[in-house]
């Protein structure tokens, strides 16, 4: 049995793993809570339709071998890729929130309230949110605040506005800090015109005013604040609110960026658009993976040609946001199985959290069948001086098999990133890509389809 590094926080139970299975075990603090939910029409709907992960009771017998201390025992479909809401696109995260919301407020309606409100529990089947904290649920009190607020606005509200208002990308600001983008941290960011609209006064200023003065009371005072009542009307009427605002929201950041564009200005014709085209989907057609990562996926155009064409899954990754929002419209447009994540392949997800494990890293989590990295050897070779045989290195370990694109300094774009620094790469040429790549894999095969040059090479690893 392997416990799930990210469930210690919650005292009515823990995740865990054996045989690739997925199990939470339910300890007997929440046995009441999880029993009066359990039966409840309308979960057993959300949990049949897949708004929440497919869970299955375990039998006693069966139960008590795995987790003896546990009340119940509930398997778990597994959730084949875990990301976080810091590699999360502003699309996704705006999903997620509005997904959060909508749940809390039909869980209302059958008498069932969500006892905190964690980006972390909503993962991404494609670009489809699933919830995955059984143990979230439980009855609602009549009259009882909306304990998940300040944990909702933290990690979900506050980044959205710091993206739509100020134009400050919260990704790496949120990766330093799990919890989310604090209170006062956004007002700060948020200019003087935006911090007097109504919703934003009402819903972060006013809040933190409140706040600040609570704090200063309870500093000098040693007697317990009366309980405060909601009535359930005004909170669902505060969670619609929310959820209206958030769908107004659009990312700042996405508009004019370096690769936003990049269908339409590339510096390569349409034929050879249209061979790179051929290798991708009859790599597809010949291998199936069942998963790929798009490595440098860009607006998830090759993504896509790769599922229509026998790959199961993808996962891209990509650091220009304007391309990722593309890409996301392009999965929910699509329906496809894709799911674009905000990675800077310099700097990629590490171990975090409490022990370094409560987060895993990008390469501690399930690693694909094939990779795709396309246009993207000479951003880490050249932009990012990566020795070219480490970057080939680390794209081979990643699976077993995969396609690379090699991109001459001949290359316009390559030029382009030449124009104002001194050429210091002596090492990056062909014969040098090739050497690195035979010393890892065996090339199954070499395509140039471009005038420039450039060339996919097929590869199976040693």
């Amino acid at each position: 049995m392997r416990r799930d590094g990210g469930s210690y926080r919650d005292p009515s139970g823990y995740v865990f793993y054996q045989d690739a299975r997925v199990y939470r075990a339910i300890l007997k603090r929440a046995q009441a809570d999880y029993e009066a939910v359990r039966d409840i029409p309308l979960v057993r709907e959300l949990i049949r339709d897949g708004t929440i992960i497919g869970s299955r009771e375990l039998e006693p017998e069966q139960a008590s071998r795995l987790a003896p201390e546990a009340a119940y025992v509930v398997e778990h479909d597994p959730v084949p890729f875990i990301s976080y809401p810091y590699e999360w696109p502003f699309a996704l995260l705006q999903r997620a929130a509005r997904f959060h919301l909508d749940l809390q407020l039909r869980l209302l309606e059958a008498g069932v309230m969500l006892s905190d409100a964690t980006a972390y529990n909503v993962q991404f089947l494609g670009s489809r949110p699933v919830f995955i904290d059984l143990l979230s649920l439980r009855p609602y009190r009549d009259g009882e605040l909306w304990l998940g607020h300040h944990q909702f606005m933290q990690q979900f509200m506050h980044p959205l506005l710091l993206n739509a208002l100020a134009g400050v990308s919260y990704n790496n600001w949120y990766k330093g800090n799990l919890d989310g983008i604090r209170r006062g941290e956004l007002v700060r960011c948020l200019p003087v015109t935006k911090r007097l609209s109504r919703r934003v006064f009402k819903q972060v200023i006013l809040p933190q005013m409140i706040e600040t003065e609570y704090h200063d009371e309870a500093s000098n005072s040693t007697a317990k604040a009366a309980p405060a009542r909601l009535d359930k009307a005004t909170l669902m009427a505060l969670l619609r609110d929310l959820d209206d605002w958030i769908g107004t929201l659009s990312p700042k950041t996405v508009a004019g960026t370096t690769w936003s564009d990049y269908e339409r200005t590339r510096t390569y014709n349409a034929a050879e658009i249209d061979e790179k085209r051929a290798v991708v989907a009859e790599f597809a057609r010949k291998h199936t993976p069942p998963v790929l990562w798009d490595i440098g996926c860009n607006t998830g155009e090759f993504s896509e040609l790769a599922l229509q064409s026998g790959c199961g899954r993808v996962i891209g990754f990509d650091l220009d946001e304007g391309a990722l929002h593309l890409a996301c419209e392009r999965a929910e447009k699509n329906r496809l199985d894709l799911l674009p994540l905000s990675m800077d392949l310099l700097n990629p997800s590490a171990g975090c959290g409490w022990l370094g494990a409560e987060r895993k890293a990008l390469v501690d989590r399930d690693l694909p069948d094939a990779i795709m990295a396309l246009a993207l050897i000479h951003h880490l070779a050249i932009a990012g001086n990566v020795p070219l045989g480490e970057a080939v290195a680390w794209l081979v370990s990643l699976a077993p098999r995969g396609i690379i694109e090699f991109v001459h300094k001949t290359d316009e774009t390559v030029r382009r990133m030449l124009r104002f620094r001194e050429d210091i790469f002596d090492d990056y040429h062909e014969e040098a890509f090739r050497t690195h790549l035979e010393a890892e894999a065996v090339i199954l095969e070499r395509q140039e389809v471009s005038a420039s040059g450039r060339s996919l090479y097929i590869y199976q690893r040693r």
